[in-house]
């Protein structure tokens, strides 16, 4: 049987995982969810140049903790790093946790973007809002959610475009799931400058996309960044989780997360630049043995197409905001 996308072509559609999602509407800003319904075996691997990470260290190979209990993409810059403080929150009242002693200790990791300056923002007024954001995400996960313009993608945006919250998935043909989830806020575009055409759209499934604009005849110029992002650099990053229910050890999800960055690099050029902070996550919920290196080289492969088919869809399910223009009404067929 050859791989399909899975049934709500999610990450959710991964077992035992969740997302919830919650907006700070007056400040453009909110935060996204991954939340294991069970400690999940986790690690990362960051490759943009200005990281704003949370307890990424934990994830290395060699480090006492192995699972997760949830991974947090928000808004806000280092203020959205307080989000997973209220994930925390909620996992403990949950009785969820590392065990040390009588105490329980939710591990929860994070990674942010920067949308403060998106045009329209409301700046907040005395505490920053995500501790709380983050508590009302956990408490809405389950397993379908919106793309686009939601949680850590509501202020987000792709080069010149609106960017959001894009997810996707595949079902192997041994059985395997692996499922990714991205929150799209790049420098870099995600079309070719001089046509519209999402560079990653030949690894799109049938009808995943909207129809592509023809590739114009002349040579694309290398040197064409007219769609890429503004001049504020340091301003963007795009962050994301990919997921399986195959077994892997931490090694191996680190190398899940290595892989899956070719998803990024298909779909944003430029992507993983010194000025962003680049990070994929890996998370698994099998168990058992971990599986062979040739299984784990097609779930990596498999992890980058559904990140790259994810930074489509959430460009896609994006609508324009405060100015910021969609694919659709720049480039799609009622454009």
């Amino acid at each position: 049987m050859a791989a399909r996308a899975g049934t709500l072509n999610l990450i959710t559609d991964v077992p035992g995982i969740l997302v919830g999602q919650a907006e700070h509407r007056a400040g453009i800003s909110g935060t996204t969810v991954v939340l294991a319904e069970a400690p999940g075996m986790a690690s990362v691997d960051v490759r943009g140049g200005a990281p704003g990470s949370r307890e990424t260290e934990l994830l290395a190979p060699g480090t006492l903790v192995e699972r997760i209990d949830a991974v947090v993409l928000s808004g806000g810059s280092a203020f959205g790093l307080d989000a997973a403080a209220g994930v925390m929150d909620w996992l403990a009242e949950a009785g969820r946790g590392f065990t040390v002693g009588s105490a329980k200790v939710p591990i929860v990791q994070a990674a942010i973007l920067f949308d403060l300056g998106f045009p329209g923002r409301q700046p907040w007024s005395g505490e920053p809002p995500y501790r709380a954001l983050g508590r009302q995400a956990a408490a809405a996960a389950t397993k379908e959610f919106v793309l686009g313009n939601a949680g850590a993608g509501l202020g987000a945006t792709a080069g010149r475009l609106k960017g959001g919250i894009g997810s996707a998935s595949l079902t192997l043909a041994d059985g395997a799931v692996v499922g990714a989830i991205v929150a799209i806020n790049s420098w870099g575009t995600v079309m070719r400058p001089d046509c519209g055409r999402f560079w990653a759209a030949d690894f799109a499934r049938a009808g995943e996309i909207d129809r592509q604009p023809a590739i114009p005849d002349a040579a694309l110029d290398p040197e064409d960044f007219s769609q890429c992002g503004r001049a504020d650099l340091g301003a963007n990053t795009t962050s994301a989780v990919v997921a399986t229910d195959a077994a892997l050890d931490k090694a191996g999800c680190r190398r899940l997360a290595i892989m899956a960055q070719d998803g990024l690099a298909r779909a944003i050029r430029p992507a993983l630049k010194p000025f962003d902070g680049d990070t994929v996550f890996a998370l698994s919920t099998g168990a058992g043995a971990p599986v062979e290196p040739a299984a784990l080289a097609r779930l990596g492969s498999a992890a980058a197409d559904c990140l790259a088919r994810s930074v489509m869809r959430a460009v896609l399910a994006a609508e324009s905001h405060c100015g910021i223009p969609s694919w659709r009404q720049m480039w799609g067929s009622g454009a």
